[in-house]
């Protein structure tokens, strides 16, 4: 038992032992802190300002927006470009996004127009920031390890989930929304400050491909033909539409369902990141999961958001948005393991990049769906679709996973040199005919039937 435990801590946190992952760690953990406590208040403002679940939607869709029409093309930068000097742009026009939104928000002069421009804009940041920052892990602590950074990275930011809402909570509470994004623009500095402080010789470098090898018709045309990749895009797509709105589906549901306030969603929000922090840590220590394991992920899932949308009361609903936060992190974590491992090094950076258009802008089209459903059916409803994507992505999992035990079996060959004997069928009949019935010898040989001769069949390599 103690030694299954080593085993355990062993596997989960061994790209902690590398001091440049160590500082992505802590860098993100804060900066992401900041980002969910901007997250809470930004969605609180805009029902303030609105007090519509449809204008939530429509917010959340032009954040992600950007991910969805550039992301494929921050894969191709993401070879042509050092990543750590892309994060230095990124991260810093993020941190001046979350000043500039604070400030408006703190003089008075905000309106609901500026919050969909600001989204807009901090979205087309993250089209480039998030793919970058995910092929950074590979940088960070090679392909050994790669699951393991992905799990303890998805840990960081749910931890991050735990701590922001919470925080944003009190916050607004007692001296208002500003401070959230005040608060969110000094993250960033802890960010910029640990990419300083990494080694540059410590880095797993892939070379810099020149640009006629980095077409984006080629990294569309690889995802198609590579099943893994493309089933493990096919089902983050699915879920990102249908299951991974809570920026969407959380706050009416906080506010129209349960009667609550910024507290009520800060404590929603809370929960969920509990769960997905044991979920990422369980899954960093399991190395070799495929799409059977994603797809049961998938459908846990969907099921768990669909049954908060059943709760009565906020208890009932945090308990259960731990349950989903646990197969919220399983899902992100091996949709983005699968695709990591199942390319080659040449077009890993793509298929990131591409699994994240399929994460992030997945929302273009679910975030405005899902507002609407809450709008106009009920805020439970918001949730309850989720179960639905569960569905769908289970079964694209598990044609995928048939169809890879397929493939497994068809490439079984037998060994070398190796011969084997094959009885006819017509021989096991003759003699389990004579063998039960003594008389038939007899009528078979007035018949003039004869005891077939035994072959030698060599096996094919292709059987």
């Amino acid at each position: 038992m103690v030694a299954q435990i080593v085993a355990f801590g062993h596997n989960a946190f061994s790209p902690l032992r590398r001091r440049n992952f160590r500082l992505y760690f802590i860098g993100q953990a804060i900066s992401q802190t900041g980002t969910w406590m901007q997250g809470v208040a930004q969605a609180w403002l805009v029902l303030h300002l609105t007090g519509s679940a449809a204008a939530l939607g429509i917010v959340s869709g032009l954040q992600f927006a950007p991910a969805l029409f550039f992301g494929p093309y921050a894969g191709i930068l993401a070879d042509r470009f050092p990543k750590r000097r892309l994060l230095y742009v990124t991260q810093s026009a993020a941190a001046v996004l979350a000043l500039a939104l604070g400030i408006t928000v703190a003089t008075g002069t905000i309106q609901t127009w500026m919050v969909f421009v600001m989204a807009g804009l901090l979205g087309a940041v993250n089209a480039l920031d998030y793919p970058t920052r995910q092929s950074f892990l590979f940088d960070l602590t090679g392909p050994a390890e790669v699951v393991g950074a992905v799990s303890l990275s998805s840990t960081a930011a749910n931890l991050a989930r735990v701590l922001g809402p919470a925080i944003a909570g009190l916050l607004i509470a007692s001296v208002g929304m500003p401070v959230c994004f005040f608060a969110n623009a000094a993250s960033f500095i802890a960010v910029l400050v640990c990419l300083a402080l990494m080694k540059s010789s410590e880095f797993h470098r892939a070379k810099t491909l020149p640009a006629e090898e980095t077409r984006l018709a080629e990294g569309f045309a690889y995802a198609v033909r590579t099943p893994v990749v493309r089933e493990a895009l096919a089902i983050t797509a699915v879920v990102g539409v249908l299951t991974y709105q809570f920026t969407v589906s959380l706050p009416p549901f906080a506010k129209f369902a349960l009667g609550g306030s910024a507290a009520t969603l800060a404590c929603l929000m809370s929960g969920m990141g509990v769960g997905a922090a044991i979920g990422g840590i369980f899954t960093a220590a399991r190395r070799r999961e495929g799409l059977g394991a994603l797809a049961l992920s998938s459908l846990a899932f969907g099921a768990a958001t669909a049954a908060v949308a059943l709760s009565p009361n906020l208890v009932v609903a945090t308990g259960l948005m731990v349950v989903v936060g646990v197969f919220a992190a399983r899902f992100t974590c091996l949709s983005l393991g699968l695709v990591q491992l199942a390319s080659s090094a040449a077009q890993r950076n793509r298929m990131v990049a591409l699994w994240s258009t399929a994460f992030l802008g997945s929302s273009f089209v679910g975030a405005p769906l899902l507002g609407w459903v809450a709008q106009a059916f009920g805020a439970r409803w918001g949730l309850g679709i989720a179960l639905a994507g569960g569905l769908a992505a289970a079964a694209v999992g598990a044609l995928g996973a048939r169809r890879a035990e397929r493939a497994r079996g068809a490439g079984r060959k037998p060994p070398r040199g190796r011969r084997r004997h094959c009885v006819r069928p017509t021989l096991v009949s003759y003699d389990v005919l004579v063998r039960s019935f003594p008389s038939a010898r007899a009528v078979l040989s007035c018949l003039s039937i004869k005891r077939p001769r035994a072959s030698l069949w060599t096996m094919s390599p292709t059987m």
